[in-house]
């Protein structure tokens, strides 16, 4: 049976070689065959609208039969963990991966009001199965800070603690793959 792995990628753009690209081409190659990798084309990448991304999320989770597996990167991580902190679930979900995730609202630079979470967001995402943060530790893109922050408030995760700087992933993430094919 072929399990569904629904990629939400980052802002900025998505051309080849540009943004998440790499990294959902990588994850194709390296993933088994009974995985589908969809990764939908979220709107306006580089000037994103939280509604805009809700509708095609909920969208693409909309056209899934059976459990899905979600992988969001960067502010596709942010996404993803507010649509499925705020919206009801009408899919099931095996698990849950966020990699480089910015926390809204943790600091005044960080404030892209439309993805900030809810204040007890965390009391939703208590049932999801599996739920991984993969960060790098020297990252200058998000800073590791964030990663903590949500460590603090979803305690049930399992966080991933990436040496050197790294935010897209050029060259992979195995780690990913592994915790993945070990569902």
């Amino acid at each position: 049976m072929t399990t569904t792995v629904l990629f939400i990628h980052s802002a900025g753009p998505q051309d080849k070689q540009q943004g998440s690209t790499q990294l959902i081409a990588y994850l194709k190659e390296r993933l088994k065959a009974d995985y589908r990798i969809i990764a939908p084309e979220m709107p306006d990448p580089e000037n994103p609208k939280y509604a805009d991304w809700k509708k095609t999320l909920g969208e693409a989770l909309n056209e899934r039969d059976g459990e899905v597996i979600l992988v969001g990167h960067s502010l596709g991580g942010s996404a993803v963990l507010k649509f499925f902190s705020e919206e009801e679930r009408k899919v099931s979900i095996k698990g849950m991966f966020l990699i480089s995730s910015p926390y809204w609202g943790l600091d005044e630079e960080w404030q892209l009001k439309d993805f900030i979470l809810k204040n007890d967001f965390e009391r939703n995402l208590a049932d999801i199965p599996q739920l991984y943060f993969y960060h790098s530790i020297q990252e200058e893109i998000v800073p590791f800070s964030h990663h903590k922050a949500y460590a603090e408030k979803l305690p049930q995760a399992t966080l991933r603690q990436l040496e050197g700087d790294r935010h897209l992933f050029y060259e992979g993430l195995p780690e990913l793959v592994k915790d993945i094919n070990n569902l």
